[in-house]
């Protein structure tokens, strides 16, 4: 019976504290303020509109009264339970996976849905509730871990390889990375990572100026044959090319704004739309989920950075900076002669890292200008530097020497392969001398290079000597850490590593 107390009573709240008054109305003015109600949100607006029962329930009743429930083999469950706790739901059940989570420290949904659960005296309960709250004692470290064990269900349930979407919102770089750990802790490989402006802001966004824009992060379960042969030959080069292979077989291939949204409006081509590149297809992010890949199955990482880069020209056609199997280059060819051209990804100086893969950008000659003197690099490479307070970044002069080549001109330019592997590893060895000296130190490091402690890392996990990456990885700022995903991602899985043995058989 659809008018009992209980639901007159949310129905009350609702067409009263919870309705909020709008002005317009299918573009005129005035109207009804029946059904007005904040979807979705979870406190009292600022501005309400009440409207008494009877009004509001006019048509109401007539409506729910022709409401048709499911079926008998109607294919539709709704559950309302614990996102770390889906043991109601059998494993490999679901095509795709939406899922909108709390964004850390923003909102503290259990204090905002008090108003609203007062009146239906049904509190939540507060102890689960995915959320950092310094009053509560939550820390990062336990939002991260709820967080994993989520997407851990959501692995559960999910059908080998296919796909979860996650809209996630916070402005803070620890918690974006915190999150992103959390799903490639829980097995999934992170395919796409774009932002979605939804226009309207939010209350909480408007008085608290915080980022309109979402991000929205696209990732894969791997399939269970691909899994199984990884696992066979996890740690060798064959493995970490099987993965580059099905991860390019993922990606999109092509990505074409409409020219009205094209930067500086530019119209010209075939067709007058612009491609973006695909930043998951460049070669150093190739890299790192090749990297995240191994280490989070408990895998050394079979080929330095040169190594990998050599074989990736080798192996897999590239254009415009992306890397493309060979039936998605002829697809990508194809498109590109019908764009006006092709957006570049923007790209800032804040270390080290960043500080090379602008340097190659631009002495590319595919890319930027090709080879140029140091005369002609410093001004714009000066223009592009943010460089972060914590980072010891190297001159211009010696990030030219380690990774790139003179001709007799004096101009830098891109080595062939060949050489750069040559330049690597002397650059890693001069790096790695650098990371002992973190070793050996004691105190809080305030000025390092980040590339030091990133090659130490990786020569630490290959050693099996996880110990090392967690004693220097807590001498580094909190803030540093946790807004690096790559020294994060080692320091999360040497500390699940220095577990007792069989802790550790388990991970492996």
């Amino acid at each position: 019976v659809y008018p009992t107390f209980a639901y007159w009573r949310v129905h009350f709240l609702g067409g009263r504290s919870m309705n909020r008054y709008q002005p317009i109305q299918f573009g005129r003015a005035g109207g009804s303020q029946v059904n007005r109600y904040f979807s979705g949100t979870l406190f009292v607006g600022s501005l309400i509109s009440e409207v008494s029962p009877a009004y509001a329930m006019t048509h109401k009743l007539t409506r729910l009264g022709k409401l048709q429930m499911p079926g008998e083999y109607a294919q539709t469950v709704i559950t309302c339970q614990s996102a770390t706790d889906t043991t109601l739901l059998p494993r490999d059940v679901f095509d795709y996976v939406f899922v909108d989570p709390p964004f850390g420290n923003n909102l503290h949904y259990s204090e905002l849905n008090f108003s609203w659960e007062a009146w239906l005296k049904v509190l939540t309960q507060r102890d689960p509730e995915a959320v950092m709250d310094k009053g509560r004692h939550r820390t990062l470290a336990d939002y991260q871990d709820l967080m994993a064990k989520a997407f851990e269900e959501i692995d559960r349930v999910l059908k080998p390889g296919r796909w979860v979407t996650v809209e996630f919102h916070n402005s803070q770089n620890r918690v974006w990375n915190a999150i992103q750990e959390a799903i490639l802790r829980a097995g999934f490989v992170v395919a796409d990572v774009r932002t979605l402006d939804k226009q309207q802001e939010t209350y909480k966004q408007s008085i608290q100026k915080l980022v309109k824009q979402d991000l929205v992060i696209s990732a894969y379960q791997p399939r269970t044959g691909f899994e199984r042969r990884f696992l066979e030959q996890g740690g060798r080069e064959d493995g970490a090319w099987d993965f580059v292979r099905q991860h390019l077989a993922q990606l999109p291939v092509v990505v074409e704004s409409p020219p009205s949204l094209a930067r500086g409006g530019d119209e010209g081509g075939a067709g007058g739309g612009v491609l973006e590149v695909v930043a998951e297809r460049q070669a150093y992010l190739l890299y790192d989920r090749m990297v995240a890949f191994h280490i989070q199955r408990g895998f050394s990482v079979p080929l330095g950075a040169a190594e990998f880069y050599a074989g990736l020209r080798q192996r897999f056609p590239e254009r415009d900076g992306m890397y493309f199997l060979p039936a998605q280059a002829a697809e990508y060819d194809r498109r590109r002669l019908q764009v006006s051209r092709v957006e570049q990804l923007a790209l800032f100086v804040t270390n080290e890292e960043s500080a090379v893969q602008w340097l190659r950008r631009v002495l590319d000659p595919g890319t930027g200008t090709g080879p140029q003197t140091y005369q002609e690099l410093q001004p714009h490479f000066l223009r592009e530097l943010h460089q972060a307070r914590h980072e010891a970044l190297p001159e211009l002069s010696e990030l030219l020497a380690q990774s790139f080549l003179q001709d007799d001109q004096d101009r830098w330019y891109l080595p062939d392969p060949g050489r750069q592997e040559d330049l690597e590893k002397l650059r890693e060895r001069s790096l790695l001398r650098e990371f002992q000296e973190y070793a050996q130190g004691k105190g809080r490091l305030k000025l390092f290079r980040t590339e030091a402690v990133r090659a130490g890392f990786k020569r630490a996990w290959h050693d099996r000597d996880y110990p090392l990456i967690i004693r220097v990885a807590e001498r580094l700022p909190e803030s540093v850490l946790q807004e690096d995903a790559g020294l994060l991602m080692y320091y999360d899985n040497a500390l699940m590593r220095a577990e007792p043995t069989d802790e550790q058989g388990r991970l492996l």
